[in-house]
Parts: structure tokens; sequence; C-alpha cells
């Protein structure tokens, strides 16, 4: 006969699987937490950033445009978009290409041609209200000691700047608004090829700034570390069988 209470106690391998289903659900769910949270918290800029290209590619400038004094057949670049910083920034969609922008532009003495390339965007990452003009390029023919910002001004007016010598919008885009933070998610904001790293006052005069917007380093370190305790967890439980 059956001692009493037995026929009541599930087999030991059931309760060894119920242990284990219970540890990785548990590790599931503080990863997925994890996640979220990183999400949430998510914050970016809408502003002006600053680009240099070398023919082939673009790369995140180090010094505002007011302080970059390109040579002739120089290519520089602007892009308007909401990002964390340099280093999920959007570039320019169009090629650093110096003829295909200044390539009817002969040289001429005392002179030097820049080539811009200004982007303002997509509707993702517009103020509200506001539709961002259709990206253009155009051939500046400026003084041999001019700034980037110098021949910005003498093809893409109205500037607009803000008290901390931020450049706020390019051809009167946007209407309002100046490197203003941008609280949750920036997925949208397509991912620039960025090799320096610094804030929105990149795109003034000062010195160093298409998917960002996902779990961060240590968002992903945590969820490894939930993953690493979960793996413990079984193994405990299956040395208990």
């Amino acid at each position: 006969m059956t001692a009493p209470g037995l026929l009541s106690r599930p087999p030991r391998r059931s309760r060894v699987r119920r242990a284990v289903a219970l540890a990785l659900l548990t590790a599931l769910a503080a990863a997925v937490s994890l996640c979220v949270t990183g999400t949430a918290q998510a914050a970016g800029y809408r502003y002006w950033s600053f680009w240099e290209g070398d023919g082939t590619r673009w790369t995140y400038a180090t010094q505002g445009p007011s302080l970059v004094r390109p040579d002739d057949g120089a290519v520089q670049g602007f892009r308007f978009a909401v990002s964390e910083d340099s280093g999920d920034a959007a570039q320019p969609r169009r090629a650093p290409d110096f003829a295909a922008v200044c390539g009817s532009t002969p040289a001429k003495d005392g002179s030097k041609r820049v080539a811009l390339v200004i982007d303002p965007g997509t509707a993702a990452d517009a103020p509200a209200g506001e539709q961002p003009p259709a990206p253009r390029t155009a051939c500046a023919r400026v003084a041999p000691d001019a700034s980037t910002a110098e021949a910005l001004a003498s093809v893409a007016k109205p500037l607009r700047y803000d008290s901390a010598a931020l450049l706020c919008a390019i051809s009167g885009y946007p209407e309002s608004g100046c490197g203003e933070q941008i609280a949750g998610d920036t997925s949208s904001a397509p991912t620039g090829t960025a090799t320096s790293a610094s804030s929105p006052a990149t795109s003034a005069g000062g010195s160093a700034d298409g998917d960002g917007g996902g779990p961060s380093v240590g968002v992903l370190a945590g969820i490894g570390a939930v993953v690493v305790l979960g793996a413990g967890a079984v193994f405990q439980a299956r040395r208990r069988r």
C-alpha cells in the first residue's frame, strides 16, 4: 500500500521542469523590461549637423562651419535630423561629389569654389506643422579665406542662429526651434557615419558631433546579465534532480 500523501506529491522530474521554466520566464521578462526601459529613456536633439566630404564619403566635422575654412574644391554638407549624438547622426543623403555640384563653375583667380550639399531631412524629423523642403546642392564662389558659414550664407539665405551661435535654420527651415531635445525613441533617424563625438553645438561655431535609438550598450549588457542568471538557475535546478 502506498503511504498516505505520496500520491499528492508531483514526480521529481516534473518539479525540475517547472523550476527550469520559471527561471527562463523570469529571465525573459527581465530582458524585455530592460529593452522597454532603454527605449523609453532614449532622447535626441533636432538640429542641423555639419559634415565634410572627401569625394567618396562623409565625415562628421570636428569644428563648426564658422571655424572651417575649406580649400577650393571642398565639399561641405548639412543635414537636419533628430539624433542622440554623432554616433547615430544622419548624414546628407547625396554623395560628396564636387564635380557634380561645381563642375560647371570654372576656377577663378581671387576666389574659391565650395560645393554645398543641403539636406533638410525627412518629415519624421521635421518640427510639428512643418514639412522639409527638398534636398539641394549649390556651388558657392567665395573669397579664398572665407569660412564654410560664409559660403553657406552666400547661397542659402536666410540663415538663423541662436545667441550661442548655433546654426538653427538654413533657407528659413525650420521656422522655429534650435537644437531642442526630443524625448522618446529616435529610431526614425537614418544612421550616419561619424568619426567624432560631440553635441549639437558642432553645427555652430564651436568644436565637435539614416536607424539610431536602439538599446544602448548598458541595456544590452544588462540583458546579458539576466540571461546568465537565468542559465544559472536552470543549472542549479538540474543539479537538484
